[in-house]
């Protein structure tokens, strides 16, 4: 990747860490709109890469779900 989308990246696992940590759910916005402020590309970037990674979670979850269900069933 490039600096732009390493960053974003960055950014991204730290807005939604800290989010869950304080449990303030408008956080990840509020960060895109102070990055926003100075760079649309770099906020693009951050806001794809904040569902990159909450997709990742879910798809995560929903495999650990099935072994576990899978799991009970045999």
């Amino acid at each position: 990747m490039g600096i732009t989308e390493d960053i974003a990246d960055q950014l991204a696992k730290e807005a939604i860490e800290a989010e869950e940590k304080l449990g303030d759910d408008r956080l990840v916005n509020q960060v895109s709109e102070v990055i926003g402020g100075s760079s649309t590309t770099t906020q693009e970037a951050y806001l794809t890469a904040v569902r990159v990674r909450r997709s990742e979670a879910r798809a995560r979850k929903f495999i650990a779900e099935k072994l576990a269900k899978g799991a009970r069933q045999t």
